[in-house]
Formats: C-alpha cells, structure tokens, sequence
C-alpha cells in the first residue's frame, strides 16, 4: 500500500502534508490553473478530508518501487456519487511533486467543485498560515548557521 493512501485512508492530514515535495503541484480536477506548493496542496487536501463522504480506495495501480502511482477511488460529495483517481509522480526523494486528480461523472465534477469553493477561503487562510510557519522556521534556521 502506497503511504499516501495510508494517511488519506486514516484521515491523516498531517501525514499526507508530511508526504509532498516543497515543489509540489496540485492539479484539481475543477479548476484549470495548478496549485504550485506544499502549504496550498495541503490546505486543499484537508478540505478534500471535509467534503468527501465515504471515501474509498478501491484500487492501486502502480509499479511498487516505481516513481508513478494511480489511486482509484469512490466518494460522495453533496450527495453526488463519484469516481476518481489520484494521479502521483515522486521526486527523487520519494515525495510526491507532482498530484493530479481526475472525477466523473460530471454531475459528481460538480458538486466537488460547489463544496471546494464553499471552503476557498479557510483554503487560502490555512496556506498563507503554513507558508509564514515554514518561512519563519527557515529563518530560525539560517540565523543559527
């Protein structure tokens, strides 16, 4: 099981954080320009962890040692049922820079994109608070070299 899965499967949003790239980009399946960085990308997968409803893993497609994964999953959103698939790519690491997700039916695509902009401003909020908490802690740290 891939750790991603792990930690959304056990609502682990500290985990799933813990897990991207500072270079990440996030590419939404309801908005046309990518999301570029880890405080965004986490602040996006913790609304993702509100608005779901019965969320499910059903398969994972992948070579084990390989840098490509594909989540299969189902949920429900707004009482929407739907089907997706999280795309992953891991850098040299073995962190993920690169996430896309992928939805249908539209009806599904929908209701997803109606509840993420429910959460829009939390969203921006929790990010600039990540991004001034790394910036601060960077700061720390090239102060005491």
């Amino acid at each position: 099981m891939h750790p991603f899965r792990k930690a959304v499967e056990d609502r682990d949003a500290q985990a799933m954080t813990d897990l991207l790239a500072e270079n990440v980009v996030f590419t939404s399946p309801v908005a046309f320009k990518p999301y570029p960085g880890k405080a965004i990308t986490g602040a996006i997968l913790r609304a993702v962890l509100r608005v779901f409803e019965d969320f499910a893993y059903v398969r994972e497609i992948g070579d084990p040692d390989g840098r490509d994964h594909a989540l299969v999953f189902t949920a429900t959103v707004g009482g929407r049922q739907l089907q997706g698939c999280d795309f992953l790519h891991l850098d040299e690491e073995g962190r993920i820079d690169e996430l896309t997700v992928m939805v249908r039916p539209l009806s599904g695509a929908q209701a997803l994109a109606a509840a993420m902009a429910a959460e829009f401003d939390r969203i921006a909020a929790e990010a600039a608070e990540a991004t001034e908490a790394a910036e601060a802690t960077e700061a720390a740290e090239a102060a005491r070299r």
